[in-house]
Parts: C-alpha cells; sequence; structure tokens
C-alpha cells in the first residue's frame, strides 16, 4: 500500500504561529548579594512591543 500522507502534506496542514518568540531573562539580587537569573520565552505580536515587557 501507498502511504496516504506525505510530510509535505504534513507541513502545510501546521498552522503558522503569529508573532515572534523572544527570549526574557531578568536578574535578580539575593540575600547574599549575589544575581540569579531567570530565563523565560515570551510571545509578542510585534518585535516593538519588547520595550513593554515588565
Amino acid at each position: 500500500m501507498a502511504k496516504q500522507q506525505t510530510f509535505a502534506d504534513k507541513a502545510k496542514a501546521k498552522k503558522k504561529m503569529e508573532g515572534v518568540s523572544v527570549k526574557l531573562i531578568k536578574s535578580v539580587k539575593s540575600s547574599k548579594g549575589t544575581f540569579k537569573f531567570n530565563e523565560r520565552f515570551v510571545k509578542l505580536d510585534d518585535i516593538n512591543k519588547v520595550s513593554d515587557i515588565k
């Protein structure tokens, strides 16, 4: 039997993500005086909104 679905068909079926994914890194000063860095990914509609992230 032949394949019913090709890889190209699967790729077309996936939804395209709108917006931009940005890596956000925050520094936090601990009580000992050292710094910790917290990383997370944030999805934004427009790259110009990066400065609005808190």
